[in-house]
C-alpha cells in the first residue's frame, strides 16, 4: 500500500459526512504543531514538571507562561523554514555551513534523543505495572516495537491521524486537576507572583524547564513535519517556488503552531499545578520519576487520578518515542543526503528508516543497563542544553537569508524573539554545568 496521502487527506479538506461532528474542522486543520507540541510533554518532560511542582509547590507556574512565546516563535519558524524551501533544516543548514560541523550536531542529537527515547520507555513500562502490578520490562519492549511498527509498516497519512488522536490522552492531566480540591486565587496570586529565593535548586528546575520546553529534536520535527504535509499534497509547492500559497500556508502554519504549543504549555501548567496541591501540599517533595509522581499520587488524590496519571505517562510516551526517533533520522538523513521520510515504505529509504531504528532500539538498551534513568535524563538535557544554542542560531540565520527564504524571510518580532531565547538558552546552558 502506497504511503503517499492524498491532496485532500493530508490538507484536511475530506468531504464531510452527513450526520458527524464537525471535529475535522479544526482538528483535521491541526497537523505538525499539535504534534510537536503534544510530544514535548513526553515522559521525560512530565518527570520534570512533576519534580517543579513537588519541590517548589505552586510557586514554578510562571515558567509556562514565560517560555510560551519563546517556544512558540521557534517552532513557528523551524515549520516557516521547512514550508518555504521544501528542506528540512538540517538540509538546510548543510547549505550554509560546513558538512563536519552539522555532522557533529546531529549527531549529538541523535544521542540526546536515543537516550531521551530510553527513559521515556523506561517511564512507560513503570507506568504500565503500576497499572497492571507487574511487566515493567516486558511492557517497555513492547512499547518500543509498537511505535517502530506504526513508524515503519502504516501508511503516513493514517499514522499522523493516530499521532494527533494519541494529543488527547493528555488531557488525563486536565482531569486529575478537578478530581482535587484547589484555590484557584492562590493559583492565580502564584503564577504571577511566585514567592521563590533565586537558590541553586531553583536556577537548576528553572534551567530544566526551559530545556524541557526547548528542545532541538522539536525543532527537527516540525521543520521535517512540513515538508512531508507539502510531498503527500500534489497541488503543494514549496513557498519559493509558489508563493501564491504563501499566505494561506503561513495562516496555517500560525495557527497550527500556536495551538499545538499552548496546548504543551498548558498540559505542562496542570501537571505542575496537580503535584503542587496534592504532593508538595502533603510533604511530598523528591518525586525524580513521572511514575514516582504517579504512585504518590495514590494515597494522596485517590484512584481515579492515579491512574489518569499513569495513562497519560503511556499515552504521551507513545506519542514522543516516534518523534523523538523521527527527528534523529531525519536530521541525519538531510545531512547525508539520503532518501527519507515517512511518506516511503523501508525498503524505499533504508538509511532513513535504520537510523530510526536505531535510536528505539539503542534506547530500549537503556532499560537493561546500569544506567541511570535519572541520570540518563540529565545527561540528554546536557546534551540539549548544549546543541540548542549552536541550533538556534543556525536556524535564525538560515530564516532571515534572502538566498534561502527569498521574500519569506523571518519577520522582525521572529527575528527578535528568536534571538532572544537563542540568548536565553545560552545562559541555560553555562548556569546548567555552573550548578552541577
Amino acid at each position: 500500500m502506497s504511503k503517499k496521502a492524498s491532496a485532500s487527506a493530508v490538507a484536511g479538506q475530506q468531504p464531510k459526512k452527513p450526520g458527524r461532528f464537525q471535529r475535522a474542522a479544526i482538528f483535521e486543520h491541526l497537523g505538525p504543531g499539535l504534534i510537536t507540541g503534544a510530544a514535548d510533554d513526553d515522559p521525560s518532560g512530565i518527570a520534570t514538571y512533576s519534580q517543579a511542582g513537588a519541590q517548589f509547590g505552586m510557586n514554578m507556574l510562571w515558567t509556562m507562561i514565560v517560555t510560551y512565546p519563546l517556544m512558540t516563535t521557534v517552532q513557528a519558524i523551524s515549520a516557516r523554514i521547512g514550508r518555504v524551501t521544501g528542506r528540512g533544516l538540517a538540509a538546510n543548514m548543510s547549505r550554509i555551513f560546513p558538512r563536519w560541523i552539522v555532522m557533529t550536531l546531529v549527531a549529538l542529537l541523535f544521542v540526546a534523543n536515543t537516550i531521551n527515547i530510553g527513559a521515556d520507555l523506561v517511564a512507560m513500562g513503570a507506568a504500565a505495572e503500576l497499572i497492571l502490578g507487574r511487566g515493567a520490562h516486558l511492557a517497555t519492549v513492547v512499547f518500543a516495537l509498537l511505535s517502530l511498527g506504526l513508524q515503519m509498516f502504516i501508511p503516513y497519512d493514517r499514522y499522523v491521524r493516530y499521532l494527533k488522536w494519541l494529543t488527547l490522552a493528555l488531557f488525563a492531566y486536565v482531569a486529575v486537576v478537578f478530581a482535587v480540591e484547589i484555590d484557584w486565587g492562590e493559583v492565580f496570586a502564584r503564577t504571577v507572583m511566585p514567592e521563590l529565593a533565586w537558590t541553586a535548586g531553583v536556577v537548576t528546575m528553572v534551567v530544566a524547564i526551559f530545556g524541557t520546553t526547548i528542545s532541538p529534536y522539536l525543532f527537527f520535527w516540525q521543520s521535517s513535519a512540513e515538508v512531508e504535509e507539502e510531498k503527500a499534497n500534489d497541488a503543494a509547492k514549496p513557498l519559493k517556488e509558489k508563493p501564491g500559497q504563501a499566505k494561506a500556508e503561513l495562516r496555517r502554519i500560525h495557527w497550527d503552531t500556536y495551538a499545538g504549543m499552548a496546548f504543551s504549555n498548558l498540559i505542562a501548567f496542570f501537571i505542575v499545578l496537580t503535584t503542587a496541591v496534592t504532593l508538595h501540599a502533603s510533604g511530598h517533595t523528591e518525586i525524580h520519576t513521572a511514575a514516582q509522581a504517579a504512585e504518590a499520587l495514590r494515597p494522596i488524590a485517590g484512584e481515579f487520578a492515579f491512574i489518569l496519571f499513569s495513562l497519560g505517562i503511556i499515552g504521551t510516551g507513545l506519542l514522543a518515542v516516534p518523534v523523538l526517533a523521527g527527528s534523529a533520522a531525519y536530521a541525519i538523513s538531510e545531512a547525508r543526503g539520503w532518501k527519507m521520510g515517512l511518506a516511503h515504505m523501508p525498503h524505499e529509504a533504508v538509511g532513513f528508516y535504520t537510523v530510526l531504528g536505531l535510536a528505539v532500539l539503542l534506547g530500549l538498551t537503556v532499560d537493561y543497563s546500569p544506567i541511570d534513568p535519572i541520570d540518563a535524563l540529565f545527561w540528554s538535557a546536557v546534551v540539549n542544553g548544549v546543541i540548542s544554542v549552536p541550533l538556534l542560531a543556525a536556524m535564525m540565520i538560515v530564516v532571515s537569508r534572502r538566498r534561502e527564504m527569498g521574500r519569506f524571510v523571518a519577520n522582525i518580532p521572529q527575528r527578535v524573539i528568536g534571538w532572544a531565547t537563542t540568548l536565553i538558552m545560552g545562559a541555560a546552558s553555562i548556569a546548567m554545568f555552573a550548578l552541577r
